[in-house]
């Protein structure tokens, strides 16, 4: 397994949001997390990337124990994460939105001169990753200038810029029409060559068509974990997600 959660747990003032949550997520894979709305997983993805840290549990990445770690060092470490809502530069051009998530993986963000052949690579670089979520047409444009659809897929451009080796997406399809779903979750099965990715997602749709193996959420706790298709039939998640009934 390349990320684990071991008894993972996070309170609010007296409120259990993820109750001893034990995950395995196995490199390479596509590993969905679904679950009704307030079932944890936000905080589950919060606690993963560094941005909150649990009351009681562990987290480890390739062996190594980064529970304690911040977002910065998580990401740094490898685990890179989208949000909910959008988190681009709207008033930066499509490609330096990339430039500028390459640049913060390197020394030259704390550098006044740079050679031009450096920046060049970047730009090279940032072009080659464009055209990998489909955006090679709109690099100059203002990111805001961008349609909802292609704004996700550049902050899918952005995350693949910091190379990482688990990718979290946290509701990559919300808020799209059919078509822009289809785009974005095939832009999702193309990024996720040679790298694991833990999808949070409503759409069952998606998830039936990406995630090798699933994880449902109940009030902070596991529910139920399998392929789409043991999941999709067990009787608890029936009642708990769809509402007591076949979908």
């Amino acid at each position: 397994m390349i990320l684990e959660t071991r008894g993972l747990s996070r309170s609010f003032a007296g409120f259990t949001a993820v109750r001893d949550v034990s995950l395995g997520v196995r490199e390479g894979a596509i590993h969905g997390i679904i679950g009704p709305n307030g079932a944890g997983k936000t905080t589950l993805f919060n606690l993963l990337s560094g941005f909150l840290a649990p009351t009681s549990g562990s987290i480890l990445f390739g062996g190594a124990d980064i529970t304690r770690l911040d977002a910065t060092a998580v990401a740094r470490a490898g685990i890179v994460r989208s949000f909910q809502i959008t988190s681009i530069f709207a008033h930066l051009s499509v490609l330096d939105n990339v430039r500028v998530s390459l640049e913060s993986k390197t020394a030259l963000p704390f550098r006044f001169w740079l050679p031009g052949a450096r920046v060049d690579a970047l730009t090279e670089r940032a072009m080659i990753i464009l055209a990998q979520v489909g955006l090679t047409a709109q690099a100059a444009l203002l990111a805001a200038q961008l349609s909802y659809g292609h704004k996700r897929a550049l902050e899918l451009g952005i995350s693949i810029a910091q190379d990482p080796q688990v990718l979290l997406l946290d509701e990559p399809t919300a808020g799209m029409g059919r078509e822009d779903i289809g785009r974005v979750t095939e832009l999702i099965r193309s990024v996720a060559a040679g790298r694991t990715v833990v999808l949070v997602e409503h759409n069952l749709s998606v998830v039936s068509e990406l995630c090798d193996r699933i994880t449902v959420l109940q009030r902070g706790t596991i529910l139920v974990e399998g392929d789409y298709a043991a999941v999709r039939g067990d009787q608890r998640v029936i009642d708990a997600y769809l509402g007591g009934r076949h979908a």
